[in-house]
């Protein structure tokens, strides 16, 4: 038997107006439909609908969590300074971090992720090879202290996520765990009925290898990915590699110096010499760790900052300011050239191949140089893939133009490999007497962005369109009139629910048709049962509510349909 609510006792407002501060369309309607209301900025109280949408993803993913062998646990939220300290991601968080001290000064972290605890409570509890492998995962709430909390639950401070790692003695059994968790997330969101994709991503602050992100294709995402349309490839842009051929570098002249005043900039130096931007050198200057790095890409396109400091995690990446350019006149503002920067090291993209030839800074004011060559003129320390990916970027694996979309990152699994065990020496006695470490995996599913991707994936213009699976209710059913459709609509929600069938029944007293009718669109149940104008003949409305189409069926038809649906 399953509940019925009743609207007339259900603690719910609904909003005819978007909130003002609202921005993206989970936002507008999850707060109109009564779903969330919010606490503070990037805080929300979850109110009953919301909580039984929570609830119903949070039981998805156990229930196929459970069914590759997780046991679940549930580790604290307050965590103690020196376990991240350990692992150094106290300081690499840095201000995303929520600490605080108890009253003896003692100090604590709010947990944003778990890798470090869920370490040590497997060196305290396993000690033998016989007990592995083993899956252990949470439902928890995390913390971040973002800057500038945004669409609603998609980017909070606090967020219900579940995480889960596995433990293996060997690499081969780490790759078994990730393929179980790869396949069960695709079951979850199949089931969630998401549209997603499995990209290519990096790890990160979280450390490891192999990693692949889910994403949900929303406009309001805040992951961009390319996804090539003759292949199967797909990836973050912060993933996605280039490899340049080595071109023949003979054919270039001496490098040649220009007179180019008042052009220290890509634009202006293009002009200057009639030139495309593509056939010049752009070289940023960064910190890393607080030394200054060049950064060579081609002149029409951006560095990626993010994307480097992926590459370099865990070091910290800063653009160089005014003052660091005091004392150092081999650092000529606007005119740098890898040329003779034997006190930088040079990162390049592939794409500033050996044998290139380019225009860029001679490291004198108002000079640049032509005909400088890649392995000839000056050496690369480092290649990095670090420019901005734009749409038309061959596909790395077909060579077909990419094209770009916005989404929305649902899940993330990681390959850690040993880094955690490594930190906490996570060992196990072997087969042979002699310690093992452990290697890990590490596998998260954002249960209240799954919230956010659904609304903004399944919305039309009337409202919330949520899949069966994880929408508050199966069936709304409508009292459309005084008494008698209140009675009737009272009655078939009852059978309804002896039937197994989750029913919400709209039974408030002075709200109009209209006005129910309104609400039940913007709410967002699957199907809406309409106790209208032929109640006395004992025939109801059926609405679909994702197609819209409509039937109308007598009350024993509506019963045995929505039965056999469910």
């Amino acid at each position: 038997m399953a509940q019925v609510q009743r609207m007339s006792r259900l603690m719910i407002k609904t909003l005819r107006d978007d909130p003002a501060d609202a921005e993206t369309l989970n936002h507008k309607l999850l707060v109109r439909a009564g779903y969330v209301r919010r606490t503070a900025a990037g805080i929300w109280t979850w109110l009953p609908l919301g909580k039984k949408v929570l609830e119903n993803i949070t039981r998805v993913v156990r229930e196929e969590m459970d069914a590759i062998g997780g046991q679940e646990v549930l580790l604290p939220a307050l965590l103690p300074k020196e376990s991240y300290e350990a692992s150094g991601r106290y300081d690499e968080y840095g201000d995303l971090l929520f600490r605080l001290r108890d009253r003896k000064g003692a100090e604590y972290l709010l947990g944003p992720t778990h890798e470090e605890i869920f370490t040590q409570v497997v060196k305290d509890q396993i000690t033998s090879y016989k007990d592995l492998p083993v899956i252990l995962y949470q439902i928890q709430t995390k913390y971040r202290d973002e800057a500038r909390p945004r669409a609603g639950v998609l980017r909070g401070r606090e967020f219900q996520m579940k995480d889960s790692y596995s433990f293996d003695t060997t690499d081969e059994g780490l790759a078994e765990a990730y393929g179980l968790h790869r396949a069960a997330y695709i079951r979850i969101f199949e089931r969630l009925g998401l549209d997603y994709r499995v990209v290519s991503a990096v790890s990160g602050a979280m450390g490891g290898s192999a990693s692949e992100e889910f994403l949900a294709p929303a406009p309001a995402g805040e992951d961009t990915f390319v996804d090539c349309p003759a292949c199967d490839y797909a990836a973050n842009t912060e993933a996605v590699t280039f490899e340049a051929a080595q071109a023949d570098g003979s054919a270039h002249g001496p490098v040649e110096e220009l007179d180019t005043p008042d052009t220290p900039t890509i634009e202006t130096l293009a002009a200057h010499l009639g030139v495309p931007a593509s056939a010049t050198l752009k070289n940023l200057l960064v910190k890393i760790d607080g030394e200054i790095v060049a950064v060579g890409v081609p002149g029409d396109r951006e560095v990626d900052l993010g994307k480097l400091g992926e590459h370099l995690a865990p070091a910290v990446v800063e653009l160089v300011t005014a003052e660091d350019f005091e004392g150092r006149p081999d650092l000529v503002r606007g005119y740098v050239g890898p040329q003779g920067l034997d006190k930088v090291r040079y990162i390049a993209d592939p794409r500033i191949a050996p044998g290139t030839a380019w225009i860029t800074g001679a490291n004198k004011d108002g000079v640049h140089a032509k005909n400088v060559v890649a392995g000839r003129d000056f050496e690369v320390d480092d290649y990095l893939d670090v420019v901005v990916v734009e749409a038309g970027d061959p596909c790395p694996k077909c060579g077909t133009g990419l094209k770009l979309d916005r989404a929305i990152e649902i899940g993330h699994i990681f390959q850690l490999g040993r880094k955690y065990a490594d930190t906490f020496q996570l060992d196990v006695l072997g087969q042979n007497g002699k310690p093992v470490r452990v290697t890990m995996g590490s596998y998260g599913i954002g249960v209240s962005r799954a919230v956010a991707a659904l609304a903004e994936q399944t919305a039309d213009e009337q409202g919330l369109c949520w899949p069966r699976e994880i929408a508050p209710a199966d069936v709304h059913v409508v009292a459309a009139g005084k008494a008698l459709q209140t009675e009737l609509a009272l009655d078939v929600a009852e059978r309804l629910g002896a039937a197994g069938v989750r029913v919400m029944v709209d039974d408030r007293a002075g709200v109009s048709p209209g006005v129910k009718f309104t609400d039940a669109e913007l709410i967002g149940v699957p199907k809406i049962l309409v106790a209208g104008r032929r109640s006395a003949e004992g025939v109801l409305e059926l609405k679909d509510r994702r197609t819209g189409e409509r039937e109308e069926l007598t009350v024993d038809e509506a019963i045995a349909r929505l039965t056999a649906e469910g």
